[in-house]
């Protein structure tokens, strides 16, 4: 089975509040809402992956200080095995603003299980609960 490793980010505002965002119709598990993050590219670190994908879906600037790790997912899909760390962020440049058409939405994260989520994203609920509250 094929291992896929991506990237997540638990962005945290100045209300405690966590962002998520929709996938967009098209793309697997469309209408699910996820934490912001993605795919790595060959030879690229975790934390360059999140700070470039950051940037590509919501036009933030985040260095890597500001990301500190907090839990993975690991999660067997029918064709691979995800593999996914969390980081959160409570610091980043620019103002957050959906750059592929996806909706987005900051929520408490214990409002998070009122989401419906990819199954991968699960895991990381509970953890993100015992920071925020």
């Amino acid at each position: 089975m094929k291992l896929l490793l991506v990237v997540a980010a638990a962005l945290v505002d100045a209300d405690n509040r966590v962002l998520i965002a929709q996938r967009p119709e098209g793309k697997q598990l469309a209408g699910l809402w996820e934490f912001p993050g993605g795919k790595l590219d060959p030879g690229e670190r975790p934390e360059d992956a999140l700070i470039r994908e950051l940037n590509e879906e919501l036009g933030i600037t985040v260095k890597a200080p500001c990301l500190a790790p907090l839990t993975f997912a690991s999660h067997a899909y029918e064709e691979f095995h995800l593999l996914m760390p969390l980081y959160v962020c409570r610091r980043w440049e620019g103002f957050v603003a959906p750059a592929e058409g996806q909706a987005i939405r900051w929520t408490r994260a214990r409002d998070l299980r009122n989401f419906d989520m990819p199954p991968a994203d699960a895991p990381l609920i509970a953890p993100l609960i015992d920071l925020l509250g």
